[in-house]
């Protein structure tokens, strides 16, 4: 395999699942996309030997869309990120391919969600220890693709959300993992950006030529509240459009389940009781009960402890009366599987007994537990 690329310091951090395969210098898969590095000494071993293949970004965007067969969410993680910072470049930078790299990304993001709507929704739950602000920014459209169907949203109008989830940050990108990583009170400017980054988000997509009116609006309001104590303008009630609501949970949903570093990330029960509670005057009650309903009790990606005292990662939401279903990665006696065993948690001896919250993510290859064999 040619051209591949050292990995640089920094790109990857311990505890957290490898974004994409681990070459060495001739082309072979020293670790798989999901593999958790556990020690420093490991770390320094990939930075030494370790390779990732290239960005892809260059290539027309009709050939990362326009594609065959069903989408791999897992294999497809890498390309999607390095396409949206690619497309947030284009637009800070007009470029004139901005707005078709907005589309020919939101496409690809709805082409996963409705070919592959449980490994979609796990890359939410895999990857949310401690994402990047891409990650975020990739789990809100992902998030938005559900509730917003789930809601009775018509398809345009979901594009159209998708396209805005993907750029409502725009103006947060530059200092969004700095402010994440700092346990210290905003300053005074700081807060500036952040209550104006819906504006500059606006004024940057004018500025690329990008100017649908839907789309600037729900990224106008998507900071408001229905009880009206939002920003920029303290609208409430149907003032706000349902999709920039969407949006608003979509974010709130992912700060809850991620670490930072002035606190605590919640666990999936105490964020979906949270989420209950928001009906409450915050947002339209058909939105929240949206997303429960999308997530269910345990959401695919999450990891749970079985009946039978095996650790298992949930893969797949429940069916017609059977499931979820999950695979198990570790044996009763604590003893790791070399490979995976599919559990239906609805038979009485794979039931659900908690969820499990370990330090670390146990390292897993995502594409073959989820049944993608290529």
């Amino acid at each position: 395999m040619s051209n591949l690329i050292r990995i640089a310091p920094g790109a990857l951090e311990l505890g957290s699942p490898l974004p994409w395969n681990v070459y060495d210098a001739d082309g072979n898969v020293l670790l798989r996309q999901g593999y958790v590095i556990q020690t420093n000494s490991q770390l320094e071993q990939l930075f030494e030997r370790g390779r990732f293949k290239p960005r892809k970004i260059e290539r027309p965007q009709e050939e990362i869309v326009e594609d065959n067969g069903e989408r791999n969410p897992f294999a497809d993680y890498p390309d999607l990120l390095q396409e949206l910072e690619a497309t947030l470049n284009a637009i800070t930078s007009t470029d004139p391919s901005a707005q078709k790299r907005l589309l020919g990304l939101a496409r690809m993001i709805e082409r996963n969600c409705i070919e592959s709507p449980d490994a979609s929704l796990a890359l939410v739950h895999l990857y949310a220890l401690g994402p990047t602000i891409h990650e975020q920014i990739l789990f809100y459209a992902i998030l938005c693709q559900f509730i917003a169907r789930q809601f009775g949203l018509e398809e345009k109008r979901i594009s159209v959300l998708t396209a805005a989830a993907l750029t409502a940050n725009l103006a947060l990108a530059p200092i969004a993992d700095q402010l994440n990583a700092s346990n210290k009170v905003l300053s005074p400017e700081q807060r500036s950006v952040i209550r104006k980054h819906p504006e500059r988000s606006i004024q940057a997509l004018r500025a690329a030529g990008i100017d649908n009116k839907l789309m600037l609006k729900i990224i106008a309001q998507h900071h408001e509240q229905a009880d009206g104590s939002g920003y920029p303008d303290g609208l409430s009630g149907t003032d706000i459009r349902p999709e920039a609501e969407i949006l608003a949970l979509s974010e709130r949903y992912v700060a809850m389940i991620t670490r930072r570093a002035y606190r605590n990330r919640m666990n999936v029960t105490d964020a979906r009781r949270m989420i209950a509670t928001l009906a409450d005057g915050k947002y339209r009650p058909a939105i929240p009960k949206a997303l429960l309903q999308v997530l269910g009790e345990y959401p695919p990606g999450t990891l749970v402890r079985l009946d039978n005292n095996e650790v298992a990662v949930i893969t797949h939401r429940p069916v017609r009366a059977r499931g979820p279903f999950a695979r198990a990665i570790i044996g009763p006696r604590g003893n790791r599987y070399s490979g995976t065993f599919e559990r239906d948690c609805s038979l009485l001896e794979f039931n659900i007994r908690a969820l499990e919250e370990p330090e670390v993510m146990p390292a897993m290859d995502f594409s073959l537990t989820w049944g993608f064999h290529s």
